[in-house]
């Protein structure tokens, strides 16, 4: 058990046990591997479940939407910025959370680890300091960790959380040591075509699962676009159109308000990756309206309200 596992059980039994909150929401060891999954203590002795790993990839601040009662819950730096941005948009009452503030060491990408063993079966991952121990039916290899983080955690640059009202283990480095201009870079060096054609490959292989919607905690609209059926906004068919506008639409609705958490491209089960088309509207909103979304309850979104100034104003 690692110290901030430790650390996090033991404070989550006293918080239960004051009665402070109803539930503590974490994370527990998933029934595969690398999948830790999202989990709810309401008693101290379910508090032993809890764990910290480099797989607890789900994004949290999903679960505080419309939730009675008052819950703790896990939050490195883009969960801590859902959970600010929840509150901004009346969906979340800061009275009613407790955030267990952590620092994100970078979460690593199952699908890099699978895609290092093609075609075998893995049982077993484990963590040791700056390795990761993967085994097998019959193998085991030691392998770096920092070669399979996740891409957005190698450009993040907010691993403490940004909110809380404690702090588990020790703040750490807020960046990743990666830009994240260069997320976008490749886009503005195609033209309109070559974009498109670019936008074709990278979603050709979507099933329209909604995994990438389900996890996502900027998505709690009552009924979804995709599911309205009067009027029917676009089709549910797997053909093109249908896939690329839910993709084009859900991008611009997360436009100022996604932390590029990257829930979406560690859910998606055919491994698409979803920054490539929301790294250029996040760059545009930086840029643009020198706006970062979630990192205080004060600031309003850019894209929520008017100003006479704005850069999109003709003159």
């Amino acid at each position: 058990m690692n110290e901030i596992t430790r650390q996090l059980r033991e404070r989550a039994k006293q918080l239960l046990q004051e009665g402070t909150v109803d539930c503590v929401i974490g994370y527990a060891q998933g029934s595969v591997p690398m999948q830790e999954q999202p989990f709810f203590a309401y008693t101290p002795e379910e508090a032993d479940k809890l764990v910290w790993t480099g797989f607890c990839t789900n994004n949290l601040a999903n679960f505080l939407i419309k939730r009675s009662g008052k819950n703790a819950v896990v939050a490195q730096g883009c969960v801590s910025r859902n959970i600010v941005g929840l509150i901004k948009e009346n969906q979340v009452q800061r009275e009613n959370v407790y955030i267990l503030g952590v620092h994100s060491p970078g979460m690593i990408d199952a699908h890099k680890v699978q895609n290092h063993f093609p075609g075998k079966t893995i049982v077993q991952v484990e963590e040791d300091g700056k390795d990761i121990v993967v085994q097998g039916m019959d193998f085991e290899e030691r392998l770096p960790r920092k070669k399979f983080k996740r891409d957005n955690c190698f450009t993040c640059t907010h691993r403490n959380a940004v909110l809380y009202d404690e702090f588990i283990g020790e703040e750490g480095p807020q960046t990743g040591g990666g830009k994240i201009d260069n997320v976008a870079a490749p886009w503005e060096k195609l033209d309109s075509d070559q974009r498109w054609e670019a936008f074709e490959q990278t979603f050709k292989d979507c099933i329209r699962c909604y995994a990438c919607r389900n996890v996502c905690p900027l998505c709690y609209c009552d009924v979804c676009f995709v599911d309205e059926n009067n009027p029917q906004w676009v089709g549910k068919s797997l053909h093109e159109p249908d896939v690329y506008t839910f993709h084009i639409l859900r991008a611009f609705h997360c436009a100022g308000r996604c932390t590029d958490c990257g829930a979406c491209e560690s859910a998606c089960p055919v491994g698409i990756k979803m920054r490539r088309l929301t790294s250029k509207i996040e760059k545009d909103i930086r840029q643009l309206y020198g706006y970062q979304p979630g990192l205080d309850l004060e600031t309003p979104a850019p894209l929520s309200l008017y100003q006479p100034n704005d850069p999109d104003v003709a003159e």
